[in-house]
């Protein structure tokens, strides 16, 4: 099994690249700081228009990729600070869900299902959401319902990233268990949210670099002292780290055959050995993303902390994911768990 990125992958992250800075510049996603809606519904098309949300479907209803592939893509989309309710978008489009998903005509956000409350992203422009087990992955059923009317829901006036507008509810309608016996749609969407995070840190990298190559002090570029060599070179170890850990649970995913036969060797069940893929994954992206941006913000200095700067959006929008499929503290007492005992 290669797990290296192919160049196939790379001409398609070149290509989604291309087109987000074409048609969501990050000038023109700023422009909706605040606003109720953080993408307006031609924006949104225009993703299932490129095929965002159908990559893992089959020719021709989508591009016959996998999951590695779709990784790759979304990646491209956390670098680029789209917002949305795209994880969620992805999951009911590619198990036909939601009409309209597939084609960007609908949104679908996830959100845990231990409430009430419930907090909700993007609410007045979904229509629907997945709730996912309490219990994470071993949890319950993930359930899904569909949101139409929200008369209990409160909009939170500043939530901590303004692109991810956010409300509070305090009932749902009564929502009917997925067929998910696996739990894929966990498996998948935290892969996919830690792609995302991926973006994130290696977004803030490549920010970090191009200006301490520009800023100088005592006559030079900032970027020949030493210190600060040395924190843009642990945030591309972090970045690169992730980035691996992320790509090797996509293509288990991809590939059942693989995983059955190294959870075999290991002793354990394919069940197991991929939560131990997903959970490291989506923990060391988590790290990557928060981290990088606040180095990144301090090897701008006083800059780093202004709202022209787009640093902070990164961090904030890192520490939304960092809430959804597992927050540290689970997935770190979840690998715990999952780890063979000690030999004696």
């Amino acid at each position: 099994m290669d797990f290296r990125v192919s160049e196939g992958q790379r001409e398609l992250a070149e290509g989604i690249r291309t087109m987000l800075a074409g048609r969501l510049p990050l000038e023109r996603i700023r422009a909706r700081e605040g606003d109720e809606r953080a993408i307006d519904a031609d924006d949104w098309a225009a993703l299932g228009d490129t095929g965002v949300f159908t990559l893992t479907l089959p020719e021709p209803a989508g591009a016959g990729l996998g999951l590695a592939d779709a990784a790759v893509v979304f990646e491209e989309l956390g670098r680029a600070l789209v917002p949305g309710p795209l994880v969620g978008t992805f999951l009911a489009a590619t198990r036909d869900l939601v009409p309209g998903a597939a084609e960007g005509r609908a949104m679908v956000a996830v959100c845990g299902s231990g409430g009430p409350p419930w907090l909700v992203e993007h609410l007045t422009s979904l229509d629907a959401a997945i709730l996912l087990p309490a219990g994470g992955m071993g949890g319950d059923h993930s359930l899904m319902t569909t949101i139409s009317e929200a008369p209990t829901a409160q909009r939170i006036a500043i939530p901590l990233d303004p692109l991810t507008p956010l409300w509070q509810l305090s009932q749902l309608p009564a929502p009917p268990n997925l067929d998910d016996p696996d739990q894929e749609l966990f498996g998948d969407g935290a892969i996919l949210t830690a792609a995302l995070q991926v973006g994130h840190a290696a977004e803030t990298l490549d920010l970090a670099v191009a200006y301490a190559k520009e800023r100088e002090q005592f006559g030079k570029p900032i970027g020949s002292f030493q210190a600060i060599k040395h924190m843009c070179a642990d945030m591309l170890v972090r970045a690169e780290v992730a980035r691996a850990a992320v790509h090797a649970a996509a293509c288990l995913a991809d590939a059942p055959d693989v995983l059955a036969a190294e959870a075999a060797a290991a002793g354990t069940t394919p069940f197991v050995w991929q939560q131990r893929a997903v959970a490291g994954a989506k923990l060391l992206a988590d790290e990557a993303a928060i981290t990088n941006a606040r180095v990144a913000i301090q090897v701008h200095g006083g800059m780093g902390y202004t709202w022209e700067v787009p640093l902070h959006l990164h961090l904030k929008r890192s520490r939304v994911l960092a809430t959804t499929f597992g927050t540290s503290s689970y997935l770190s007492t979840l690998l715990g768990t999952l780890l063979p005992p000690p030999p004696t």
